[in-house]
C-alpha cells in the first residue's frame, strides 16, 4: 500500500485582476461524499482541465472527477500574462531559442498542437474574441542589448522557415503609443488569452462530462487493492488511474522532490482607460486597441494592452524570485507593484495619474533542464507539470498527452514527449536558494531598461 499526506496546499498573494474581470458561469460544487470515478484528476488549471476535455474525447462515457484545492482560476491558471506561445522560450537560461533546430522545431511542433487544441476548444465553447485572441505577439526591444538579441532570434527564425515581421521605432509607437521602444520583433503565432475568463470557460463546459469540485483540496492519497484514494477535507474519490496536475505541488505527492525550482513573477493590471475628459488623450497614447509585448530580454517587462467592458486596461509583469517555501508576502508584491509603477511611467510618461487597480504574485514551476515532469510515476498514477513558465501553452500540452498516455493513445508527439530527459537535481537548499536568486537577479540586472 502507497499511502501519503499532503500538507502543504497552494497559498496565493494578491488580487489577480483577470479573475476580477471574470464572472462565474457556475456555482461551487465541493466535494462532500464519498465516490468511485474511472478517472480523477487533481488540480483545475490549464493541464487539469485540458487532461478532463482529452479524457472525454478518448473514453467517452466514463466517469471523470476534477479536484482543485481551490476555486477554478483562483489559482496560477487565473493569474498569468495570458500569452499562449508557439516559438520556445527558456527562462531557465534567460533566452529565446536557446536550444539547436532540430530540438526548437520540437518544441515548436509541441506548442502548436497544445495551441490547435485550446482554438478547438475555444470555437466549441463558443469564447468570446477577448478571451481567445490569435493576433500574435512582439518581442519589443529598448536598448542595443535588446536589439541585439532580437536580431539573434530573427536569424534563428529565418533558419527555421518562420515567419516574423521586423517593426522599427515608429511602428512600435504606433502600436504601443509610446516612444520608448526602439525596435520589435512581430511573430504571428502566439495567441492572447483571458486565461482566468478561458479556464472558467472550460470549466463550465465541461460539467457535461465531468465532476468538477473546487474548495477542495486533497490531503491524502493512497493506493489499494489496484484503486487510489484521494482524501479531501469532506470527501473521497477513488479511482483506478490518477492525473496530477499540480504543477511544482507535486512534491507535496512525493514524485520529483529536490528537482523543481518554484519561481515567482509579479504584475500589475491598471484601472480603466474610460473614455472622458480626457479620452482621446488617453487612446493615442496606448496604441492600437490591443497588443502583446514580451521583452526582448526574458527577463524584462511583459505588457499587454487588452479590452474589457467596453473599456482598455494595461498589464505589466516584472520580477522573478525563487521561493521554495511557496507563499510570498502581501509586502513582496507592494515592493514589486513600486517598481512597476516606475517601469510603466517611464514607458507611458503621460498616464503617471492611472492606478493600478490590482498586483498579484503567480507561481511558476520551473526545471534546471528546460524539462518537464511529465509520465507514469507511479502505477496508475500520472505527472503533468512543472510548465518551465510557460504556463498556458505548456500545461494544456502536458494534460492533453498525460490523458493520451493514461489511455494508450500514443503519437510521435507523445513518443518524443515522453522521451525528454527527467529534470536534473538542485543543489542543496542553501546553495541553491542564493544560486538561483543571485542568477535570477544578475539576469534582471542584465535586462536594464528592458524592465
Amino acid at each position: 500500500m502507497t499511502d501519503r499526506a499532503i500538507r502543504r496546499l497552494p497559498v496565493e498573494t494578491g488580487p489577480s485582476g483577470w479573475l476580477a474581470l471574470s464572472p462565474r458561469r457556475t456555482p461551487v460544487r465541493t466535494l462532500e461524499r464519498e465516490a468511485t470515478a474511472d478517472w480523477l484528476i487533481v488540480g483545475a488549471g490549464f493541464a487539469g482541465l485540458s487532461a478532463a476535455r482529452r479524457l472525454a474525447q478518448r473514453r467517452p462515457g466514463e466517469s471523470i472527477v476534477v479536484l482543485d484545492a481551490k476555486q477554478v482560476a483562483q489559482g496560477p491558471a487565473g493569474r498569468n500574462s495570458g500569452f499562449m506561445i508557439d516559438l520556445p522560450h527558456n527562462l531557465t537560461s534567460g533566452q529565446y531559442l536557446p536550444n539547436g533546430a532540430v530540438q526548437a522545431a520540437q518544441e515548436i511542433a509541441h506548442n502548436r498542437l497544445a495551441i490547435r487544441f485550446a482554438a478547438e476548444a475555444a470555437e466549441e465553447y463558443g469564447m468570446a474574441h477577448g478571451t481567445f485572441d490569435p493576433c500574435g505577439k512582439t518581442n519589443a526591444a529598448s536598448t542595443e542589448h535588446g536589439e541585439k538579441l532580437n536580431a539573434e532570434f530573427a536569424r534563428g527564425l529565418a533558419q527555421m522557415g518562420e515567419a516574423y515581421e521586423v517593426l522599427d521605432a515608429q511602428a512600435m509607437r504606433a502600436l504601443t503609443g509610446t516612444s520608448y521602444y526602439t525596435s520589435g520583433l512581430h511573430l504571428p503565432g502566439a495567441v492572447m488569452i483571458q486565461p482566468a475568463a478561458y479556464v472558467m470557460t472550460v470549466a463550465a463546459a465541461l460539467q457535461s462530462v465531468a465532476d468538477i469540485y473546487e474548495d477542495s483540496p486533497v490531503v491524502g492519497l493512497k493506493r489499494e487493492a489496484g484503486f487510489w484514494a484521494a482524501k479531501t477535507p469532506h470527501g473521497q474519490i477513488k479511482a483506478p488511474k490518477v492525473i496530477l496536475a499540480v504543477n511544482g505541488h507535486i512534491e507535496e505527492f512525493g514524485h520529483f522532490r529536490g528537482q523543481l525550482m518554484h519561481v515567482f513573477t509579479y504584475a500589475s493590471m491598471s484601472a480603466a482607460l474610460r473614455q472622458g475628459a480626457d479620452g482621446a488623450q488617453t487612446g493615442a497614447q496606448t496604441g492600437a486597441e490591443r497588443w502583446g509585448l514580451l521583452p526582448a530580454d526574458p527577463m524584462g517587462a511583459t505588457l499587454r494592452k487588452f479590452g474589457a467592458d467596453g473599456a482598455a486596461r494595461l498589464v505589466i509583469r516584472t520580477r522573478f524570485t525563487f521561493d521554495p517555501s511557496l507563499p510570498v508576502s502581501e509586502g513582496r508584491v507592494a515592493r514589486v507593484a513600486a517598481e512597476q509603477r516606475r517601469s510603466f511611467d517611464a514607458r507611458f510618461p503621460g498616464l503617471k495619474g492611472l492606478p493600478m487597480e490590482f498586483s498579484w504574485a503567480e507561481r511558476l514551476c520551473l526545471s534546471r533542464n528546460h524539462v518537464p515532469a511529465f509520465g507514469e510515476v507511479e502505477e496508475g498514477l500520472f505527472s503533468a507539470c512543472c510548465e518551465n513558465g510557460l504556463g498556458t501553452v505548456k500545461s494544456t500540452l502536458a494534460g492533453l498527452l498525460a490523458a493520451d498516455l493514461a489511455t494508450g493513445n500514443g503519437s510521435a508527439q507523445l513518443d518524443r514527449f515522453g522521451a525528454q530527459a527527467k529534470p536534473k537535481r538542485l543543489p542543496p537548499a542553501p546553495m541553491a536558494w542564493i544560486g538561483i536568486n543571485s542568477v535570477l537577479r544578475w539576469q534582471q540586472l542584465r535586462a536594464g531598461r528592458e524592465g
